[in-house]
């Protein structure tokens, strides 16, 4: 891979988009934006307690007055290229597996989506999602692989189809769920649907200054183009829930098991971020894109 563009810190021999900078800029964990993904994606749309959703919103948005316990818990398997193009004949570096939580909010008067925990199982994943403001973490996650063969062990794509998913992390159980499909959907839900709302946060070091974060901004995302189809399923937050200060949002009333709307899909994706007071227009192109939409007055974190 060439990376001849990549910036060069102002005053250093050393390069790099990301860290670990390096001179020849080869050694950060990811080169610069944009970013290209495709996946196979199983998603669970379901229901959760409206208290739940409104304590992991972010300051500046607020709960949905339609929907306001609406959430959509997805299992992906992702293949990624950067504009060099190479990754994917090298698959150790361009696949990886991710579960995100997406939750229904109100910014600006917008319906829109925020992501309040989301498990990748690489790092180069999870540099990218700090960088973007997607709260990553280190996390196992699988989904059942669909083939185009007559076998027992390829689920087809097509009603009758079986899947299922599951997260884990440091040796826990997190989430599971699985689904039998039904029918192609005339109301997908979908990566995309709604804007992505996330904090980009980067703590101060320094003593005294922990509560001052050197970043704390909320961007925009915007992501589009995928196939659906739809089923029913089953869904479970074994763990979750006792692994957060905050109430992770999950089945309601404690309910450990329910009945959802669920769609494997195949994704097609890019993402090119920018720092930018202005909000993008409506009218964008198909594709992810990821803009600051304002600066968040930092408070100190209980």
């Amino acid at each position: 891979m060439t990376r001849d563009a990549t910036p060069e810190p102002s005053g250093s021999g050393l390069r790099g988009f990301s860290v670990p900078l390096s001179p020849q800029g080869r050694a950060g964990l990811t080169p610069a934006p944009p970013w290209f993904y495709a996946g196979n994606l199983l998603l669970v749309e379901y229901k959760a307690d409206p208290a739940a959703v409104a304590e992991v919103l972010p300051p500046g948005l607020k709960p949905d007055p339609q929907d306001p316990g609406g959430c959509v818990a997805f299992f992906v398997d992702w293949q990624y290229a950067s504009t060099a193009g190479d990754e994917p004949i090298d698959p150790v570096r361009s696949q990886y597996h991710e579960f995100l939580l997406l939750v229904n909010a109100v910014y600006d008067g917008d319906r829109v989506q925020t992501c309040p925990y989301i498990y990748v199982d690489r790092d180069v994943s999870m540099a990218r999602g700090w960088i973007q403001g997607w709260p990553k973490k280190i996390g196992e996650v699988h989904t059942t692989r669909a083939f185009p063969l007559a076998s027992p062990a390829a689920p087809q794509i097509a009603a009758g189809g079986r899947f299922g998913a599951s997260l884990s992390a440091n040796g826990r159980r997190l989430a599971e769920a699985t689904l039998t499909l039904e029918q192609v959907s005339t109301d997908p839900v979908f990566l995309g649907r709604r804007p992505v709302v996330n904090v980009r946060h980067f703590p101060r070091l320094s003593a005294g200054q922990h509560d001052q974060p050197a970043v704390h901004e909320l961007v925009r995302s915007r992501l589009s183009g995928a196939t659906r189809t739809s089923g029913r399923a089953k869904r479970r937050w074994p763990t979750m829930q006792r692994r957060s200060r905050n109430s992770t949002p999950s089945p309601p009333y404690g309910s450990a098991v329910a009945t959802d709307t669920a769609v494997p899909s195949r994704s097609t994706t890019s993402t090119s971020c920018r720092t930018s007071r202005e909000r993008p227009p409506a009218s964008s192109r198909p594709h992810h894109r990821c803009s600051s939409l304002r600066r968040v007055r930092a408070r100190p974190l209980s």
